[in-house]
């Protein structure tokens, strides 16, 4: 899969205030489309939407990689960067800081998502097989003994 995609690029170098705005600016950009994106998917997902949550994940997986791309230009420029724009590297910094809340709120509510539904899942395969174990006294007198059936697999479908 790596094996089709470019060799990386270098990162451009920052020799001007006007390059180093842009270059932050960028970034800021991606990040704010990814930010919003990713706000989409988490109210999706708490409504329990979670095919309208996954529809978005070309989308994010490129602006993912743009962000990313753009945090090791940022690295690779930190000198120049810290030099001719000192605010808006600071605007930067704030709103990396603020995108990890938003991705650790999304975190939590896709661990609520998966918890969630592992619990339905074990509810029902629990209750398939509540119904093939014995139901009766065993030779000692035990309620349920003896060795219970295996139940049958549990098939799932993703086209409902």
């Amino acid at each position: 899969m790596w094996a089709a995609h470019e060799p990386p690029q270098p990162a451009p170098r920052v020799t001007t205030r006007e390059e180093a705005e842009r270059l932050v600016g960028s970034v800021l950009d991606g990040l704010a489309g990814l930010e919003k994106l990713l706000e989409i998917e988490t109210a999706h997902l708490r409504a329990g939407r979670i095919n309208d949550a996954l529809a978005h994940g070309e989308r994010k997986g490129e602006l993912t990689g743009a962000y990313l791309r753009g945090l090791e230009a940022v690295k690779a420029n930190a000198v120049a960067l810290a030099r001719f724009a000192p605010q808006s590297l600071e605007r930067l910094k704030a709103a990396h800081t603020g995108f990890g809340r938003v991705v650790e709120v999304n975190q939590v509510v896709l661990a609520t998502a998966r918890a969630v539904s592992e619990s339905i899942v074990k509810g029902i395969s629990d209750e398939m097989n509540r119904s093939s174990a014995p139901q009766g006294y065993g030779p000692a007198g035990a309620y349920g003994a003896g060795r219970p059936k295996p139940g049958a697999p549990l098939v799932l479908s993703r086209q409902l």
